[in-house]
C-alpha cells in the first residue's frame, strides 16, 4: 500500500507536468502510452520467464528498475532540468519495468494464497490499489500547490523500499519452476491457444481489450477536465481521483461478498455495463459534486468487472501456464492502453473531451453487449 501510494503520487504529478510543459491533451496520452507500450511488447515473454524461475526475485529487480527511475524524474525536475522528451524516456524505462512485474505479481498470487482464497485475494490487491488512489493523488494535488511537483517523485522513490522489505519478508517453501520444453515464441503460443480454446477466459480478455481502449483512459483526461472544464486546479485533480479511488474501494469490499453469492459471469456483464454508462454521465457532468458522484460510480463498476474477470482467468488457468497466461491478460490490461491512450488524447483535441470521451464510452457499452449476448457461458460462468 505504502508503495501504490507512490505510484499515484508520481502519476498524477506526472501528469500535471506534462500539462504545465505542453498545454496539449495529445502529449497527456502520448507521455501514458509512453508508459505502456512496453507492456504491450515485452509482458508474453515476461509471462514466460515467471513460468520458469523464482516469481520473487523478478519483482525484487523490477521494483529496483523503478525506484531508480522515479530517483531520475525526482533529481531532473528538482533541478529544472526536466524536458519532455526525458519524461518519454522515464516513462518507457518504468514501462518495461511494469512489463515484467506485473504478470508475475499476477501470478503469484496463487502461490502464496492457493487456490481457494484467490477470489478473495485478487479483491484485496485491487482494494489496496484503489484504496491507496482515494487518498494518494488528493495528497499529490496538495503538495503540487504547495512545494512543488518535484516532492511526489521523490516520495515515490522512498516508497519502493517498502516494496523491498514486504517481497523480502515473505515466507514461503522454495520455488521449483519447471524448466522450459520449448522456445520461447512456442511457450507463448501454448498460453494462447489455452486461452482461445476457452470461451470463458476468450470472453474476459476480450472485454478487457475492449475496456482498456475505450474506456481505462478516462484516467488521462482527468487532468483537462480539472484545469479547463471543471475549473479546480491541481487540488481538485486529486479529488477526481480520489473521487474514482473511493468507489473502486467499495467495489473491492463488494466484491469479497458478490463473488460468493452470484456468478461472477453475472457480475462482469452488469458491472461492465456499468462502467461504461458511468464514464459517460462524467464526461457530460458540468458541477464538480455531479461529476464526482459520477467517477464514484465508475470505479465502484470498473473494479468489479476487472476483478471478476481476473478471478474468472486465474481460477481456470492451469498453474503451468499461468504466468503465460496472466501475461495476455495484463498485455489486454495495460498493453491496450498506449492505443486508448492516443484515441483519447488525439480525439480530446480535435473535438471536446467530454464528447470524444462519451462517445468512446458508449461504443464501449455497445460492443460489450454484442458479445456477451452471443457468450452464455460467459453469463453464467461461476
Amino acid at each position: 500500500m505504502l508503495t501504490l501510494s507512490g505510484g499515484w503520487l508520481q502519476s498524477t504529478a506526472l501528469g500535471w507536468l506534462v500539462l504545465e510543459l505542453t498545454d496539449s491533451p495529445f502529449w497527456l496520452g502520448l507521455v501514458s502510452a509512453s508508459g505502456s507500450l512496453p507492456i504491450l511488447l515485452f509482458s508474453l515473454f515476461a509471462g514466460v520467464v515467471a513460468d520458469h524461475h523464482d516469481k520473487r526475485k523478478i519483482l525484487l529487480l523490477a521494483q529496483g528498475v523503478a525506484c531508480i527511475q522515479a530517483i531520475l524524474l525526482a533529481t531532473l525536475t528538482y533541478f529544472g532540468r526536466i524536458s519532455l522528451f526525458s519524461i518519454l524516456t522515464l516513462a518507457l524505462v518504468l514501462g518495461i519495468a511494469s512489463s515484467f512485474e506485473v504478470p508475475t505479481r499476477q501470478s503469484f498470487f496463487s502461490e502464496l494464497v492457493g487456490p481457494g482464497d484467490l477470489p478473495n485475494a485478487i479483491a484485496l490487491n485491487s482494494m489496496a490499489f484503489n484504496g491507496t488512489r482515494m487518498v494518494a493523488p488528493a495528497i499529490a494535488g496538495s503538495l503540487i500547490g504547495s512545494v512543488g511537483i518535484a516532492v511526489c517523485f521523490f516520495a515515490n522513490a522512498i516508497s519502493y523500499l517498502a516494496a523491498f522489505a514486504g517481497l523480502l519478508a515473505i515466507r514461503r517453501n522454495p520455488p521449483h519452476p519447471e524448466p522450459a520444453t520449448r522456445s520461447t515464441l512456442g511457450e507463448i503460443r501454448e498460453g494462447l491457444q489455452w486461452i482461445r480454446h476457452d470461451i470463458v477466459t476468450r470472453t474476459s480478455v476480450l472485454y478487457i481489450a475492449l475496456a482498456s481502449i475505450l474506456v481505462f483512459p478516462f484516467t488521462v483526461l482527468l487532468p483537462v477536465f480539472a484545469r479547463d472544464l471543471l475549473h479546480i486546479g491541481a487540488g481538485g485533480l486529486g479529488w477526481l481521483y480520489a473521487a474514482t479511488g473511493v468507489g473502486a474501494l467499495l467495489g473491492g469490499l463488494a466484491m469479497t461478498t458478490a463473488a460468493n453469492r452470484f456468478p461472477r459471469g453475472r457480475i462482469l456483464v452488469f458491472s461492465g455495463s456499468g462502467f461504461s454508462i458511468f464514464v459517460a454521465l462524467f464526461a457530460l457532468s458540468t458541477p464538480v459534486w455531479m461529476a464526482l458522484l459520477f467517477l464514484s460510480a465508475a470505479g465502484f463498476c470498473m473494479i468489479l468487472s476487472t476483478a471478476s474477470a481476473n478471478s474468472l482467468v486465474q481460477e481456470r488457468v492451469p498453474d503451468q501456464l499461468r504466468g503465460r497466461v496472466m501475461a495476455v491478460y495484463v498485455v489486454m490490461f495495460l498493453g491496450m492502453t498506449p492505443v486508448g491512450s492516443v484515441i483519447a488524447g488525439t480525439a480530446a483535441g480535435i473535438f471536446s473531451p467530454r464528447i470524444s470521451l462519451a462517445v468512446t464510452a458508449m461504443l464501449m457499452l455497445t460492443l460489450m453487449l454484442t458479445v456477451i449476448r452471443r457468450s452464455e457461458a460467459l453469463r453464467g460462468a461461476a
